[in-house]
């Protein structure tokens, strides 16, 4: 994925592709500037006065908090008797599927035979229930989001399935109390974007997106956000950039564009998309909106004071979906 934010200093849109864990990208994998248009008359139009829609729901990993319940598993061999499946032998020694069929070269279906040997690797996994998060989950061991998408190998869309055991890397010092980890506990743009929706049960599918800013999505549904990105995309804002897009220095390189724009100037979608996320968890950014549009790019917008979308809503490019704070 790539990354690309935009920042009002007074409405803080961050527009950003992909934010995810490492590996860290070359500066060469992001476009030299930008790509976006400039805005129509039509964009830049004041809405039409109209009721703001109800406050949002909790997060999900607010609204289905997650036990830390880890299973301890120590090292072993296991040798596939006849009629073996991968899970059932995940089930009978703790560990997951996918982190067996990792450790031993065996990629999905995950077909095994009679005799085989594998290895079974140490570790502490967690069971995922249904709206299980991957934030929640970080938060409730202290272990940051982003590490547990590396030792799992986590990939697109990261909405993670009830039923699956996902081992838990280890900190180091001693185990801080629940109370602990939820003070330290800190989200980041990349923990939305790769940890926010809730686990589906295993034959479910994510919920289609409404265009109805009254149709508030239940915390714990997971959502289905559009597959492909068309078009470029526009201004989020009328101002006056007063930083660029790209490489500060040789170790430095700023993923957006900063734009100053007066409060309660109409902020608007990029491009096509769907609400993945609302509210103000995310320290430093105030109310926040993130976008979904497809081909893994995802907007933000941030500093708002006025929030006028809900998650699980579909918008169009140019839409109006907060006032800028």
């Amino acid at each position: 994925m790539n990354r690309l934010c935009v920042f009002p200093i007074t409405a803080l849109a961050l527009l950003a592709a992909g934010c995810v864990p490492p590996p860290i990208e070359r500066a060469s994998d992001y476009p030299d500037r930008p790509q976006l248009a400039p805005p129509t008359e039509a964009d830049t139009r004041l809405p039409p006065p109209a009721s703001s829609p109800p406050p949002p729901p909790p997060p999900a990993w607010e609204a289905r908090p997650v036990v830390a319940d880890a299973v301890e598993v120590a090292a072993s061999e296991y040798v596939v008797a006849p009629g073996d499946t991968l899970r059932a032998i995940a089930n009978s020694t703790g560990a997951g599927t996918e982190v067996i069929g990792a450790a031993n070269g065996i990629i999905p279906p995950y077909t095994i035979y009679a005799g085989q040997r594998l290895r079974i690797p140490a570790g502490r996994y967690h069971l995922v229930r249904p709206g299980e998060t991957g934030i929640a989950i970080a938060r409730a061991y202290g272990v940051p989001w982003a590490q547990i998408v590396t030792a799992n190998d986590l990939v697109e869309p990261y909405v993670l399935r009830a039923g699956r055991r996902i081992i838990i890397p280890r900190t180091s010092g001693a185990t801080p109390t629940a109370a602990e980890r939820a003070a330290t506990f800190r989200l980041d743009l990349d923990d939305l974007v790769t940890g926010s929706e809730p686990a589906l049960e295993t034959a479910s599918r994510p919920t289609a997106p409404t265009a109805s800013p009254g149709r508030v999505l239940p915390p714990d549904a997971a959502l289905a956000a559009p597959l492909r990105r068309s078009g470029a995309f526009a201004w989020p804002l009328n101002g006056t950039v007063v930083r660029r897009f790209g490489q500060v220095s040789a170790s430095e390189r700023y993923d957006g564009i900063k734009i100053a724009a007066p409060p309660g100037t109409p902020v608007l979608a990029s491009a096509d998309g769907v609400v993945a996320y609302t509210g103000e968890t995310v320290p430093g950014l105030g109310r926040l909106v993130m976008l979904k549009h497809g081909d893994g790019w995802v907007t933000f917008y941030g500093h708002n004071s006025q929030l006028l979308v809900q998650r699980g809503q579909s918008v169009k490019r140019g839409q109006t979906i907060a006032l800028s704070g």
